[in-house]
């Protein structure tokens, strides 16, 4: 739980240092992407550190999907 309020105080200087120069250049679309991907980060953050969740390894769901069509491929090429 500390580590998981720790993550949000960190995350909540960033937007206290980040934001307001944006509002003044008023570069919206540089704000969308930066909220989203501190929002991303912050909640893959906090699953890892704060609840000591493991995060899943995209190559494994890659792995999941094109193994089935690498054994098709090479049983018709034999």
């Amino acid at each position: 739980m500390i580590k998981s309020i720790g993550i949000l105080l960190i995350s909540a200087a960033m937007l206290w240092i980040e934001v307001p120069p944006l509002l003044e250049k008023k570069h919206k679309k540089e704000l969308l992407v930066f909220s989203i991907l501190l929002v991303i980060g912050v909640g893959l953050s906090i699953t890892l550190f704060g609840f000591d969740k493991p995060i899943p390894n995209p190559f494994d769901f890659l792995t999941f999907i094109f193994k089935p069509l690498n054994d098709v491929i090479s049983l018709l090429l034999k």
